[in-house]
């Protein structure tokens, strides 16, 4: 088929309103019903956090977060992610548990793990396992390593030797666990200011 043809039928391509929640923000664009979720973040809301390696769901590193759960953003068709809360790595910086490191960057745990223990190297896979680890620690919080290796083993790659993805993710167990002590500390200590039969407890 020759290049004139195929954007012939690319112009004839009937075109859907998508509108998907974007790392917490409404995002909208007019797509064919054939484009992959990838291809929408990367090209159409120019989010290039998201990378796109083997095409075939089996490297990894296009995976983000639909509603939570780790998916391979290259075997979804952006229609069916309408309405669905979608975080990329680049949402991973203002979550929640997110905080400023020396840089002045804000990173989430994973992130911070990574960094901190050399869990990458050329850095194309990272991406996907940084959003595979961080839904798996709200699943598992406290991982051993052969655990953490169980977890990763979606995700290919061809730097590291994984011995230090490893020790990312424990590690990113333990900032997590630290930031949530922080968090509850930091919290009003209401649970001896109520009242008990209409009197203030003592």
């Amino acid at each position: 088929m020759s290049d004139m043809t195929d954007l012939s039928t690319a112009a004839a391509e009937e075109l859907h309103d998508v509108t998907v929640y974007v790392n917490g923000v409404a995002r909208t664009a007019r797509v064919p019903a054939r484009r992959l979720l990838s291809d929408f973040l990367r090209h159409d809301l120019e989010l290039t956090g998201t990378h796109v390696g083997c095409e075939h769901g089996v490297c990894g590193a296009c995976t983000v977060l639909v509603d939570g759960q780790p998916m391979r953003s290259c075997l979804m068709f952006a229609v069916t992610a309408q309405d669905h809360e979608v975080t990329t790595v680049e949402g991973l910086c203002s979550a929640p548990d997110a905080r400023p490191c020396a840089t002045g960057e804000r990173m989430n745990p994973a992130q911070q793990a990574f960094a901190e223990c050399h869990g990458l190297q050329c850095g194309f896979c990272t991406p996907g396992f940084l959003t595979t680890v961080t839904a798996y620690l709200e699943e598992n919080p406290e991982p051993t390593a052969d655990e953490a290796r169980e977890a990763i083993s979606g995700n290919l790659c061809r730097c590291t030797g994984y011995q230090n993805i490893v020790k990312s993710v424990l590690r990113a167990a333990e900032l997590r666990a630290e930031r949530r002590e922080e968090t509850y500390a930091a919290q009003p200590a209401t649970r001896h200011t109520g009242s008990v039969d209409g009197e203030a407890a003592r």
